[in-house]
């Protein structure tokens, strides 16, 4: 064998040993063998701290609902409270006019100087006056319908109740309150159509009632349950707007946070 043939030979061999070492080395990817499980790692400690997050939101969710139903029934508790304070005092008024009257007709039936009985018969004639007994009014209706809810519970009697009292008295100053409690009843049967009838009478009749942010806020919980987000928002930043000092501002900015 020539010199020529030699090297010829030798060049050969490591041209071969040159384009094995690249064909192993352009098949074996270049891994890093704990990168990739730190990785799936990561990803499932990260979806275990949003399900987490989730599952706390919807918890804290349920329990601002339950919260606000609790503050509406205190709020009934005061109401019923306030109207029973203001009968007592209105029929103590009405007593002491009644006295003053009879008082009155005594004297000038002079049965407080004479005692006989013909001014005895005077002074029986005046006592059917005191003995009569009013009808029932609009406050006794509404404390009567409020009480199916806050006392006996009787919630499926509430609602005829609330719209007895409506059709009886539409301009009672308890009205707008009627009103959302009509429609706090059928929110809880999930009667949405006719629950918003009802939220939608105190927000747009009754601009200063006390229960307009919440009515608000009740018809902003419909629509995104109806699954209506657009207008869902559009009626929480109406509460955060309009109330920023109300409780239902409160409740609105979660429900914002939550869309």
């Amino acid at each position: 064998m020539t010199f020529i043939e030699i090297n010829t030979a030798k060049w050969s061999v490591t041209l071969c040993a040159a384009l094995t070492a690249f064909t192993v080395s352009a098949q074996a990817p270049v891994v890093n063998a704990n990168g990739g499980g730190e990785l799936e790692q990561r990803i499932v400690v990260l979806e275990r701290i949003v399900k987490s997050r989730t599952e706390m939101q919807h918890k804290m969710q349920t329990q601002l609902d339950n919260m606000q139903n609790e503050v509406d029934q205190l709020r009934g508790a005061l109401e019923v409270n306030t109207n029973q304070l203001q009968k007592v005092l209105e029929r103590q008024r009405e007593l002491y006019l009644e006295i003053d009257k009879r008082v009155e007709a005594l004297k000038q039936s002079g049965a407080l100087t004479n005692v006989d009985g013909s001014n005895t018969a005077n002074a029986s004639s005046v006592s059917p006056v005191v003995a009569a007994t009013p009808e029932v009014g609009e406050s006794e209706a509404y404390e009567s319908a409020v009480n199916l809810i806050l006392k006996s519970r009787e919630y499926d009697k509430a609602i005829p109740a609330f719209q007895a009292f409506i059709q009886r008295f539409p301009n009672s100053e308890y009205a707008p309150n009627a009103h959302y409690w009509l429609g706090q009843l059928l929110f809880n049967k999930q009667q949405w159509s006719d629950a918003s009838e009802q939220f939608n009478i105190v927000v747009n009749r009754f601009s200063d009632s006390t229960k307009r942010p919440d009515a608000l806020l009740k018809l902003g919980v419909i629509s995104e349950r109806n699954g209506d987000n657009a207008s869902a928002r559009q009626l929480f930043m109406q509460v955060v707007n309009e109330y920023p000092d109300s409780s239902a501002k409160r409740l609105a900015e979660s429900r914002l946070n939550n869309l």
